[in-house]
């Protein structure tokens, strides 16, 4: 249903819920319906007096809606009483052009491309988000590239990274996204048309004539039928916003760890009245990242609902087309408050980069311990270095002791590894292989693609 006015803000997004608010869905039959009568007029299938008497009451703001909501549950969707509505107003004007208000067109026409103009609308911004994202994570990345970092594997300190790594993994994903949705427009954005049974049959041999002169009104592409109950074009979409709030999520859970006081290398903005607690007045929490994972835990199901609909009976679903009405613009508004909260974050976010380099140094070099079994491994072999280091890693954490200091005692070690390449080997900054070539590479390819039509 529609989601709270008082929790918009904070889980959604308030100008993609306008977007699908009442009076902009019925907007949106409308202008298919004017486009319609235009497309009709110009052929010479009805009347051009008609058509301009339908366009000038195809405003939501003539129409009497009063009782409307009931006359829908009656009828079974919205198209039907407001098709009763406009035809009425129209004929109270011209009761001749009445007769052609939505002639050889049926409701689920009226809904379907109603919709995806809706969707057009809200894809654009949700686009936008995605680019601004993108933009900032770049500059984050670009920013980092050598900010050293814990890179944590099961949650535990695995090998040194940099920030920017980080950024950059961030970055490539959000740049599929938006590869995605360019490569969806074209397959979303069409024409609904096909009359009571998909045939165009009321309108005769001019029926393709019409719905090419409708698609052309209403600048959306012509499918080569209709697609009444092929509903793979929504079930697509709401797979990739459920791709995108993945991520979102992904990022979000990532930089709600950094938050944590004990670890303490990364925070959300900081600004009055943000993150606060009712009783501690110290707390400092991670609300953006409460609300992306909130939309990336409520998401999936959604997109799921989408795709159990896609089973629908004939040439009319029944119960599955109507259960995406509101499941999509729910999960539109979902995905683009998740974004703009995430692309404010990533704009803003505060970096720690002493308490990066000290945590480090938090196991007392056991960090390090690859870099000194792979060094060990050319002269000894990968497993008995293995072996090795791992046995001294046990002694340093038994005997608190920096796993430096216990190497350099054993007499197998030193008799290969000097002070000067011990010194090497525990510097974290030697041992970040090509991160910073992969880094490149993210943000070459983004430039690449953002030259590319």
């Amino acid at each position: 249903m529609a989601a709270s006015s008082l929790l918009l803000p904070l889980l959604g997004c308030t100008d993609v819920a306008v977007i699908f608010a009442d009076d902009g869905t019925l907007q949106a039959m409308l202008d298919f319906e004017a486009a319609l009568a235009a497309a009709e007029a110009g052929l010479g299938v009805i009347p051009p007096t008609a058509a301009a008497a339908i366009a000038a009451e195809c405003r939501v703001d003539r129409l009497d809606l009063a009782g409307f909501a009931d006359d829908a549950a009656r009828a079974g969707n919205l198209a039907i009483p407001l098709v009763k509505r406009l035809t009425a107003r129209v004929a109270e004007q011209d009761r001749e052009a009445a007769r052609f208000v939505h002639w050889g067109a049926t409701s689920q026409d009226a809904i379907d491309t109603g919709l995806v103009l809706q969707l057009r609308s809200a894809l654009d911004a949700i686009e936008g988000e995605l680019t601004r994202l993108a933009d900032a994570l770049a500059a984050l990345a670009t920013a980092h590239k050598r900010t050293m970092l814990v890179g944590r594997t099961w949650l535990q300190h695995a090998l040194p990274i940099t920030f920017g790594l980080k950024a950059a993994g961030w970055l490539d994903a959000v740049e599929r996204h938006r590869q995605r949705l360019r490569a969806l427009r074209p397959r979303l954005f069409v024409l609904q048309f096909g009359g009571a049974a998909g045939t165009l049959a009321a309108l005769g041999e001019r029926g393709l004539a019409v719905a090419a002169s409708l698609a052309g009104e209403l600048e959306l592409g012509l499918p080569d039928l209709a697609w009444h109950t092929e509903r793979d074009r929504f079930a697509e979409l709401g797979a990739m916003l459920g791709l995108i709030t993945g991520t979102l999520g992904k990022i979000a859970r990532d930089l709600s760890l950094l938050m944590q006081t004990e670890i303490g290398e990364a925070f959300e903005p900081a600004s009055a009245g943000r993150g606060g607690s009712s009783t501690m007045p110290h707390k400092r929490n991670p609300v953006t990242a409460a609300a992306v994972l909130a939309a990336a835990t409520r998401a999936p199901g959604l997109v799921a609902t989408l795709m159990a609909a896609m089973v629908q009976e004939h040439e009319r679903g029944l119960g599955g087309w109507h259960a995406e009405w509101i499941v999509l613009p729910e999960l539109m508004i979902l995905t683009a408050g998740a974004l703009t909260q995430t692309a404010d974050v990533i704009a803003g976010l505060e970096l720690d980069e002493a308490r990066m380099r000290a945590n480090l140094e938090l196991t007392r070099g056991l960090i390090m311990a690859e870099a000194v079994t792979m060094a060990l491994g050319a002269a000894l072999g990968r497993l008995e270095a293995h072996h090795l280091v791992e046995a001294a890693c046990r002694r340093a954490i038994a005997e608190h002791r920096h796993l430096r200091d216990v190497l350099a005692d054993l007499p197998e070690i030193a008799a290969r590894l000097d002070a000067a390449a011990l010194d090497r080997l525990f510097d974290p900054t030697f041992y970040l292989g090509v991160a910073e070539v992969m880094i490149d590479r993210v943000l070459a390819a983004r430039q690449l693609a953002a030259r590319q039509p």
